[in-house]
């Protein structure tokens, strides 16, 4: 413990975010740059190095938050950089976009504001990039086996360097033009600029890792011949098919799935694109979904210059403290005010919409929805609070129901699905197929990207094993749990 009175004399400090009125005229990460280091170890030396350190339960990737925090406490930054990337492949990932149940587990979150582990996260690894301390690690010898990982998101990513760096080769494909998954087209650059998955990417070729775009895994190669080419294969395909609203005028123009609409912008940001062609830019915006995809919606939204931004929320308004049902150290449904929220916007709660209304042209111009209360276990509506709100532009932001199931991929893997409708396997990540194992979202459903890399390094260790009788990979922190699935 760095400082016994730190959590005593230091309060909680978090990184500033620019101006308003500066931020939406950009597409720049909204945190002001450098605010953090001037604060970093102050905050970290609120950590009380707790001897049962729950952050650590709260936390998928059993990341060492303690030992971390005491280096940068003590601004040994290439320590606490080696502790950081000991459990975690991509901490400048998740130190911008992880939701942080680690915080939520905080002893220190008992009675105080807890610690910004967040925040000393991606001090940490910003500073060891631009020390240089972050640099590739190939394998000292080769296996002689072959890995295929279907999927470049964060679990796809992880299982392949994990990989790699134990001496197989291995090739991930990716079916879209750039590599990084929902990374690259699913998360605005405002949270974050994708420079950041550029030079990994550029850390795992070094190391030996091989990528392969624009190639769709039971479309462009059939799952036949990618077991032949390869000794393993590992499917981090994510779960990709949105939920959709079964109501009348769903298929009026202007009504999109939130990953139609997303991808597109961030082409724009990429320079494919000049102007995106799903755009906000002076209409009536209205985003289906109260989670962090409809929060990305309303942020590009306000980019582009919309007239106004409307989020609807099925659930009631969540409160703004923990409730007897989410007790510490679980992750509590808080009410939650984003860098999109604070950039304008109306934000509506118990709504059901109802159906779409559109012009003589089959352009979408409302929505109508109704008040819906919590009723004898269900949910029922309110009469006489129907309404509509003008909408031009429509976002479905209501989650994913599972991985794509479309292409074929799955059955011409052979595959089962558990319950839920993931593709099921056992606790080393193995499906039913020998040789084929399955990370992330695909088999766990829809979850936080920490989930995702802690199972992208499980799954590896599993495949490691499968090629050669036994694994020097990090054992997995716990290979099955759900309890802590938000």
């Amino acid at each position: 413990m760095a400082d016994p009175k730190g959590f005593l004399t230091e309060d909680r400090e978090v990184a500033r975010t620019r101006p308003v009125a500066e931020r939406v005229r950009d597409w720049n990460e909204v945190h002001v740059p450098g605010s953090l280091l001037p604060i970093i170890s102050k905050q970290a030396s609120r950590c009380m190095d707790c001897g049962i350190p729950f952050c650590h339960n709260g936390c998928p990737l059993g990341n060492l938050i303690p030992e971390w925090n005491d280096y940068a406490y003590r601004d040994d930054w290439q320590a606490a950089s080696e502790r950081l990337h000991a459990t975690n492949n991509f901490p400048e990932f998740t130190g911008r976009l992880c939701p942080a149940p680690c915080e939520s587990a905080c002893v220190l979150g008992i009675n105080q504001q807890p610690v910004t582990i967040k925040n000393v996260e991606v001090t940490i690894v910003d500073k060891a990039w631009a020390a240089g301390d972050v640099t590739p690690q190939p394998p000292e010898r080769l296996s002689g086996k072959t890995v295929a990982v279907i999927g470049s998101g964060p679990a796809g990513l992880a299982a392949a360097q994990q990989l790699t760096r134990a001496g197989h080769t291995v090739a991930v494909y990716e079916r879209a033009d750039r590599i990084g998954g929902l990374l690259r087209y699913g998360i605005p650059e405002f949270k974050m600029e994708k420079r950041h998955i550029n030079r990994r990417i550029e850390q795992m070729r070094a190391e030996g890792t091989k990528f392969r775009t624009e190639v769709e895994i039971g479309r462009d190669i059939d799952a036949a011949k990618l077991r032949k080419r390869y000794d393993a294969v590992v499917i981090a395909a994510g779960a990709t098919t949105s939920r959709d609203l079964a109501v009348p005028g769903r298929d009026l123009k202007g009504v999109h799935f939130a990953m139609e609409y997303l991808p597109m912008a961030n082409k724009v940001q990429e320079g494919d694109l000049t102007v995106s062609p799903i755009t906000a830019e002076g209409k009536h915006v209205v985003v289906i979904g109260g989670g962090d995809t409809g929060a990305d919606c309303v942020g590009t939204a306000h980019r582009q210059g919309a007239a106004s931004v409307t989020q609807l929320e099925i659930m009631p308004r969540p409160g703004e403290e923990r409730n007897e049902g989410q007790p510490w150290p679980t992750f509590p449904m808080l009410y939650k005010v984003t860098s999109a929220h604070e950039e304008g916007g109306e934000r509506v709660y118990s709504v059901s919409t109802t159906h779409f209304e559109g012009d003589e042209d089959g352009n979408v111009q409302w929505l109508h929805l109704v008040e819906v209360e919590f009723a004898g276990g269900k949910l029922t509506q309110k009469p006489g609070t129907e309404r509509r709100i003008p909408a031009q532009l429509v976002t479905l932001a209501m989650g994913f129901t599972g991985t794509d199931v479309q292409n074929g991929l799955v059955e011409q893997f052979g595959l089962e699905l558990d319950a839920r409708g993931n593709i099921a396997r056992d606790a080393d990540y193995a499906t039913n197929v020998p040789g084929v194992f399955v990370a992330g979202d695909a088999g766990r459903g829809q979850s936080l990207i920490v989930w995702a890399i802690a199972e992208g390094r499980s799954a590896a260790r599993g495949v490691d094993r499968h090629l050669t009788g036994t694994s020097t990979l990090p054992a997995p922190v716990r290979p099955t749990d759900r309890s802590l699935t938000v």
